[in-house]
């Protein structure tokens, strides 16, 4: 549970945090938490992990509008659903982070990147972000560089470098690779569009040549992809090395506008050593829902709060009032939150029955 003593004492400077702002964000945190316990299955100590991947809008950039206060809170919030959170576009200027952790408390740590150079590696990190208490940092890391002769092109790179780090919860050991491909163009003709294709298909090879030849753990790769559908080559690129996606993140967008695939999380391990988890959601112990994509539009800068946001919006603009509710919608409030949904899997971690009966059915 993220802490929320801000909401009863001024934040420090430079974030302007006014009673009004805290009535109001305490009000959205309790409907964002109701909105968690409807769609995301409780955390549990031991029984199962809350695996997650969200692109974060130029996280920490400040290029187009700074951050307000309660989307601090609201991040915090989402993230604290979950056990281990990738991260992707955090900026070179990792304040706004620094502030979220200390909203989440004292079990979460991170590790990031470095800042990625070049026009298209954009200065950003890969971070992943995870509860402490749950999930153990097993001392490797690295980012994936791709060995001459087998390049994206003839003479590059990754855009921005993959990011691959071991974990451990529970008996649950795993290699976490989180990415930000290459977008380029829409135009699928163009030679940005094929090298957007072939870094999902080289990161997808690497990640599944390693799985070969690592027993110990089970492999994830997940991010922002910037796939454009299920039946798209994109996705292709991805699917034909052999990963599990679920089915339920194969059918949700998530992207703000609701249209788009961009984000994934694809699993590369035999059918015996995944397990989901049983999906027990809090408010509705019927349903099951074991992964999803979450909508945090409709209780968070929603489409009707535009008169809430309108003066901070034009102060931060300056953009004439006949276009400052498009502006609101279509923009700043992605800057705010993001112009991304979380996608999140959860899966069993405690093998300890089957590795008892294991042993029974060895000694008979």
């Amino acid at each position: 549970m993220p802490f929320y003593y801000g909401l009863k004492t001024r934040e420090p400077k430079p974030l302007k945090f006014s009673q009004e702002d805290r009535k109001r964000t305490a009000e959205r945190l309790l409907l964002l938490r109701e909105k968690l316990r409807g769609e995301v299955p409780s955390r549990t100590v031991s029984e199962s992990l809350l695996l997650a991947t969200w692109n974060i809008r130029e996280f920490g950039s400040n290029k187009r509008s700074a951050r307000l206060a309660e989307s601090l809170y609201y991040i915090a919030e989402i993230i604290s659903a979950f056990d281990i959170v990738a991260v992707q576009e955090v900026n070179a200027d990792m304040a706004e982070l620094e502030r979220v952790m200390r909203i989440l408390g004292r079990n979460w740590r991170y590790i990031a990147t470095d800042v990625t150079e070049g026009a298209s590696g954009n200065r950003e990190r890969l971070v992943f972000v995870y509860d402490s208490a749950k999930v153990t940092f097993q001392n490797i890391a690295g980012e994936i560089v791709l060995p001459e002769g087998s390049l994206v092109t003839d003479t590059k790179q990754f855009a921005r470098t993959p990011f691959m780090v071991a974990y451990q919860s529970g008996w649950f050991k795993f290699m976490l690779a989180t990415v930000h491909i290459y977008y380029g163009k829409e135009g699928q003709n163009t030679p940005e569009f094929a090298r957007r294709v072939a870094e999902i298909e080289k990161i997808a090879l690497t990640i599944a040549e390693r799985a070969k030849e690592d027993a110990q753990h089970r492999f994830v790769l997940l991010g922002d992809f910037n796939i454009v559908s299920p039946e798209h080559k994109t996705m292709e690129a991805l699917r034909k090395q052999g990963y599990f996606i679920h089915p339920e993140l194969m059918k949700k967008p998530s992207n703000y506008k609701r249209d788009m695939h961009y984000d994934q999380i694809a699993f590369r391990a035999k059918a015996d050593e995944l397990l989901l988890g049983d999906g027990r959601v809090a408010a509705d112990p019927a349903a099951k829902k074991n992964a999803g994509v979450f909508d945090f539009n409709q209780v968070v800068f929603t489409d009707s709060d535009f008169k809430v946001y309108k003066n901070t919006v034009k102060e931060q603009t300056k953009l004439d009032d006949s276009k400052l509710e498009k502006e609101y919608l279509s923009s700043w409030r992605t800057y705010q939150m993001s112009d991304h949904f979380p996608m999140w899997v959860e899966m069993k971690i405690d093998f300890a029955d089957r590795y008892l009966a294991k042993i029974v059915e060895s000694e008979r």
